[in-house]
């Protein structure tokens, strides 16, 4: 039974899903908790590494010590948070704020995952520099489609855009193009309309991470066209972590996965990567959860 689903999207950056929806989601999918890994940033709702939702602690941790306590975001609508249990376990549900971060492997862009993120002046920073470089890539992306497809996009540009909210854009728009259509002819990798993002390389990311983050693992392994490199880095690099659980839609070398997870003492985590709010397609498993929970705890 999934009991955790630690890849999960949020308005924030290019999921759908508006923070407050988050417990009731969770809920559904009879999960205890969720991990919220935006692209580039730190979801503001979040006060500190984790929070739990249903204990008898504030409204809020205090921002001058982030990192040492837990919180109780603002679910707004007037809805008490302290009092409703939440989650499918009687404490209620774990919110870890995450983030998802993507780095220059040198062979191919990659994404790392990092949990129990404190907030240091280094990630800030770059998370500031990450923010201005999504803001011109899609003010570049959306002239781009427009000036081919004669099109308006009716899209805000800030630091948070990514190209699926383009694709919606497009795919709202009068182009005879769908959100996947979008992607396969017009914004993806070597598309007319794709532009490149300045990333960081890898090594200053797990730099940052590690430096931030109580795990830093590697995100969906399956998905880049060289696995097996990708997977070596985290031995190289000292990365805690691999994303075991993912729902590729396809069938995918368990058998090299496990064989790295062993070789390489990694922690297991997993998620659904959900954009949506349908969360539990993926994940950890309680006793798979358990390590990484523990060392979580230790950080």
């Amino acid at each position: 039974m999934i009991v955790a689903d630690l890849h999960v999207h949020t308005t924030a950056s290019d999921g759908t899903m508006e923070f407050p929806e988050v417990r009731a989601a969770a809920r559904a999918a009879g999960l205890d908790s969720v991990a919220i890994t935006d692209h580039d940033c730190l979801h503001p709702a979040l006060d500190a590494p984790i929070t739990r939702l249903g204990s008898e602690r504030g409204l809020r941790g205090d921002p001058e010590s982030d990192g040492d306590a837990e919180s109780e975001p603002d679910f707004g609508d007037g809805e008490q948070v302290g009092t409703d249990s939440g989650g499918s376990g009687e404490e209620g549900l774990t919110v870890i704020r995450g983030i998802e971060l993507r780095v220059d492997a040198g062979f191919e862009s990659i994404d790392l995952l990092g949990y129990g993120v404190r907030r240091t002046p280094q990630l800030a920073r770059e998370l500031d520099r990450l923010g201005r470089d999504r803001a011109e890539r899609g003010r570049h992306i959306v002239e781009r489609v427009e000036k081919r497809l004669g099109v308006d996009l009716d899209i805000a540009i800030d630091g948070n855009v990514g190209r699926p909210h383009v694709a919606r854009a497009i795919a709202d728009s009068e182009a005879n193009y769908d959100y996947r259509g979008a992607f396969e002819h017009l914004i993806g990798e070597g598309c007319p309309c794709y532009v490149a993002r300045d990333l960081p390389a890898i090594e200053t990311g797990v730099e940052l991470l590690t430096g931030a983050c109580g795990v830093v693992s590697l995100a969906h392994p399956f998905r880049y066209r060289e696995p097996e490199r990708a997977l070596e880095r985290c031995e190289e690099l000292g990365i805690d972590a691999v994303e075991r659980y993912y729902p590729y839609g396809r069938a995918v070398d368990e058998a090299l996965l496990d064989r790295a997870i062993e070789e390489y003492d990694l922690l297991v985590t997993g998620g659904s990567d959900a954009h949506d709010q349908e969360l539990g397609r993926a994940g950890p498993s309680a006793t798979q959860y358990e390590p990484f929970a523990e060392r979580l705890s230790r950080s």
